[in-house]
């Protein structure tokens, strides 16, 4: 018998946990969770799963962070949605910030460079791990498998701006879907479990056949309130900040620029972050470009979205400007919260549709080609982080490699993303000692 997780306190405890836990970025995040909801908690079917995936991808945002409101909000409605995205991201906020702090009060953290040197390549087999899983249970089929290549040339080599990638690949899937409608159905039941080494589907909780819960239909009247309430979320709050500062105040204009970039962020942190350095650095001058850096190297051992890394640039805005830790913590959350609020909104708003189209093959086709096509993404992202993970100071480097290998040998059997980084955090604080730093 199946424990009922359908209390929200015990749906809470576990999304704080899982917020602990979400390294890797957004592949390694997307694989906890799918870990953790439909193998090993058997809370949602593989096709449930993969079906709200697909609408994450086609966002602007943080994949993982949507996914994770998006299945809060299947399982417990908007209660579920605000608890699950909110404890998803609360413990990279308090890490960030916290982290943000002892940088600006004492600048440079000679540990942190070390950390990062073992952190790096850990991560980059956190990411290959999660194409391989991921690619198990998605590429079913030939055409599948060329969709997730030319993805990955498409971004590695092509340079392809990602939405118009995420567009070419849906028109694929639509074409696919009329002509060979079975190329580009989700896989069978028993293929999920076959590859996935999970239970069939029956007995999730949220089955392929499991109705709609009544909350997550559709009706034009949530609708209505839903975008009511995202507009009262986002315009109170800058209307107060104007008031106090100023329509061209920092806060004001962090609210509007962050806003922004929360629409424009598709593909993904890596994807995104240029735009945000261009504006925080050159524009606004909120920080330099060495605290840009230092900030995205931040980012990457914290658990959540890497686009978190705006809460440093916010913090650091704020403590530029004033020198003061509540001034840096002040402007950090209101970045923070113009930055994620769309994301929430977009769950809210497109979720009770994208619950009705689950057996409409005219969406779940285009939707499959995508999901192939993410697989490609990921690959691409290992390919982006070789680089400066392998080769950090531009020649290669032999102990990053090692570090690589131990990190995907420990994946491959079975240990988690966290014992990986508390590994690779312990490595590279001995390389930090042997090399006489202690």
């Amino acid at each position: 018998m199946l424990k009922d997780p359908f209390s929200l306190a015990t749906a809470a405890r576990f999304w704080l946990r899982l917020g602990l836990v979400s390294f890797g970025g957004p592949a390694g995040q997307i694989a906890l969770l799918h870990s953790e909801l439909v193998e090993r908690r058997r809370w949602l079917s593989e096709r449930r799963f993969l079906h709200a995936l697909n609408y994450c991808m086609l966002l602007p945002g943080p994949e993982a962070t949507q996914l994770a409101t998006y299945l809060g909000w299947l399982m417990h409605g908007l209660g579920g949605a605000l608890i699950a995205g909110g404890l998803f991201l609360l413990p990279s906020v308090v890490v960030l910030l916290s982290l943000s702090a002892i940088y600006a009060l004492w600048g440079q953290l000679p540990l942190l460079a070390a950390v990062f040197w073992a952190l790096k390549p850990a991560v980059l087999g956190i990411v290959l791990q999660a194409a391989w899983r991921l690619g198990r249970r998605t590429l079913h089929n030939p055409a599948l498998v060329l969709i997730a290549a030319a993805a990955c040339l498409a971004l590695a080599v092509g340079r392809v701006p990602y939405p118009a990638l995420i567009i070419a690949t849906a028109l694929v899937g639509w074409i696919g879907g009329r002509l060979r409608p079975a190329l580009f159905r989700g896989p069978s039941p028993h293929t999920a479990a076959e590859v996935g080494g999970a239970t069939p589907p029956e007995a999730a909780l949220h089955g392929d056949d499991t109705p709609t819960p009544t909350h997550a239909r559709f009706h034009w009247r949530r609708l209505a309130l839903t975008l009511l309430g995202g507009g009262v979320a986002l315009g109170l709050p800058l209307t107060l900040l104007t008031l106090a500062g100023g329509w061209d105040g920092q806060l004001a204009t962090m609210a509007r620029f962050f806003t922004k970039v929360a629409l424009v962020s598709f593909g993904g942190a890596y994807a995104v972050l240029p735009f945000v350095a261009q504006g925080a650095v050159d524009t606004y001058g909120w920080l330099d470009a060495a605290q840009m850096v230092d900030g995205l190297a931040l980012g990457e051992t914290t658990p959540g979205p890497l686009i978190m890394v705006v809460a440093f640039v916010g913090f650091m805005g704020g403590w530029n400007g004033s020198g003061t830790l509540s001034a840096g913590v002040v402007a950090a959350l209101v970045v923070v919260w113009f930055t994620f609020l769309p994301s929430f909104l977009f769950i809210l708003a497109g979720g009770p549709l994208v619950e009705a189209s689950r057996e409409d093959l005219r969406v779940g086709a285009p939707l499959t080609a995508i999901t192939a096509a993410v697989v490609g993404v990921i690959l691409s992202l290992a390919l982006y982080l070789a680089g400066p993970a392998l080769a950090p100071g531009g020649s290669h480097d032999g102990g990053a490699v090692l570090v690589l290998l131990a990190a995907v040998v420990l994946l491959g059997r079975g240990l988690g993303a966290l014992p990986v980084i508390g590994a690779a955090t312990a490595v590279g604080l001995g390389r930090w000692w042997l090399s006489g730093g202690g």
